[in-house]
């Protein structure tokens, strides 16, 4: 092979690693910017509640199974563990456990748009490779 060859073929994964990990960032935000707009269409404070939760225990359930499928590697865990810890503190001040106080009924559309804020943020950081997070992103679409 010759150089050329080489060197067009290593920045043809570099560009398709930097695609595919966008596109897997891009999934989990769009997956919570659905969420906050469901909570902003809904009506009653307990609906809202109820779609914040189910989408963060969604999510859970997401990094859970990829982290025991085995086909990450310690790195990975790690930016696993912080998602995890992110998303269980959200939880914790939604329901008001933990040392949180309780988001009240009137900022539940206010909690969706900070939880979708801080999503989007979190690729900053918190560090997983493209393969888990095609991983998460795949876990969650069987889920839901």
């Amino acid at each position: 092979m010759s150089a050329r060859t080489i060197f067009g073929f290593i920045v043809l994964v570099f560009f398709l690693a930097q695609a595919g990990y966008a596109g897997g960032t891009g999934e989990i935000q769009k997956y919570f910017n659905n969420t906050a707009n469901d909570v902003k269409a809904a009506s009653a404070p307990a609906e809202k509640r109820a779609i914040l939760e189910n989408s963060l225990q969604t999510v859970s359930r997401a990094l859970d199974r990829v982290e025991s499928s085995g086909m990450v590697t310690d790195a990975d865990r790690s930016g696993i563990d912080r998602f995890r810890n992110s998303l269980r503190e959200k939880q914790s001040e939604l329901q008001g456990t933990d040392g949180f106080d309780r988001v009240a009924d009137s900022q539940l559309d206010g909690f969706a748009n900070y939880v979708v804020q801080d999503m989007q943020q979190a690729d900053q950081y918190i560090t997983i490779s493209l393969v888990a997070l095609l991983l998460i992103v795949i876990v969650l679409i069987l889920i839901l």
